[in-house]
């Protein structure tokens, strides 16, 4: 395995860089004089940052490919208020010769830790019928591995690998704390709602080098994919209630809370509505945290603006260690 040179997050203006980045974006323009320049967004697991190829181009553009490994001498200077590439020599490294992780974000708790406490949580399900289900998903080894590694978003919360098993389990810890509140609730429901609400992003991202979406993520969807995949699990569980089935359906179906955020219903029992509104918590408060450590190197009190937020984020002073830099 090859040893990351340099991280994005150590690169300052005028430094000379010789270091590997995943490409994620790859775009081929013209200049106002007709000759071709290549801009590129050049990620590791600190960030991002756009590189420019002014000369050769044309053959440069021939090397590589979005989702490729590549090592890259250049030059970084400020454009516009923000650091910029410029890059004189591409070469492609093969992907078995690095450590993934040097270039996607992965989550700070350990994995195993984490999977092991939601699996916990299945364990203290009272519904036979429930329990089972989880059962189905979770002892099924490559719905474990993948969930295990997914994130839990491209663009806006939690969006490094893990964060699909990192945000399930936030959302589950805080929906016993509320089932303990409000008793009225149907606890065994609520947690099995929790755990499953994303389950259909195991395979609507792929993530094995750049997160994206798959086609069937695409045009499809994890909402309507989740529903997929629980049915078919309960299709093999012999005598599955049919009113349990509906409302855990319900709650996968209506966890986005708006049509206009993408949910085929609005949440219509108790239990739906509390699945949606913790989901909403945890994903915009990782987002803000996210947003303001990404922020951090500025002098500023304030973020930059935001545009999955729509708004500019106060990065009030604080000595408690809870905002992660990754």
């Amino acid at each position: 395995m090859k040893t990351k040179e340099i991280y994005l997050k150590n690169i300052k203006q005028g430094d000379k860089v010789v270091s590997s980045f995943l490409v994620t974006e790859k775009n081929m323009a013209f200049s106002q004089k007709g000759s071709p320049y290549l801009t590129v967004r050049l990620k590791d697991k600190t960030g991002e940052i756009e590189g420019k190829v002014w000369d050769n181009a044309g053959e440069l553009d021939q090397l590589f490919k979005k989702g490729d490994i590549i090592f890259i001498e250049g030059k970084a200077a400020s454009y516009k208020n923000s650091l910029q590439i410029t890059i004189i020599n591409i070469k492609k490294i093969p992907w078995q010769e690095v450590e993934s992780a040097d270039y996607l974000p992965t989550v700070k708790g350990d994995v195993k830790e984490m999977f092991n406490e939601m699996i916990g949580y299945i364990e203290k399900v009272n519904d036979k019928f429930l329990k089972s289900l989880l059962n189905a998903f979770f002892q099924d080894e490559e719905t474990a591995s993948l969930f295990q590694r997914a994130p839990a978003a491209k663009g806006f919360h939690h969006i490094y690998l893990g964060g699909l098993l990192e945000h399930t389990l936030s959302v589950v810890r805080l929906l016993e704390k509320v089932a303990d509140h409000y008793l009225v609730l149907n606890k065994d429901m609520l947690i099995t709602g929790g755990i499953l609400h994303d389950i259909g992003k195991i395979y609507e991202l792929s993530y094995n080098n750049i997160i994206d979406y798959t086609d069937e993520g695409r045009l499809i969807g994890h909402i309507v994919m989740g529903v997929e995949m629980i049915d078919k699990k309960i299709a093999s569980i012999d005598d599955f209630p049919k009113q349990l089935a509906m409302e855990l359906r319900h709650i996968v179906l209506s966890h986005h809370g708006e049509f206009e955020f993408g949910s085929p219903k609005r949440p219509k029992t108790l239990e739906s509505l509390v699945v949606h509104y913790i989901d909403d918590l945890d994903a915009k408060f990782n987002a803000f945290q996210t947003f303001m450590a990404d922020s951090a190197g500025t002098d500023s009190d304030w973020t930059g603006y935001n545009r999955f937020l729509e708004r500019f984020l106060y990065r009030k002073k604080t000595d408690k260690p809870d905002i992660p830099d990754y």
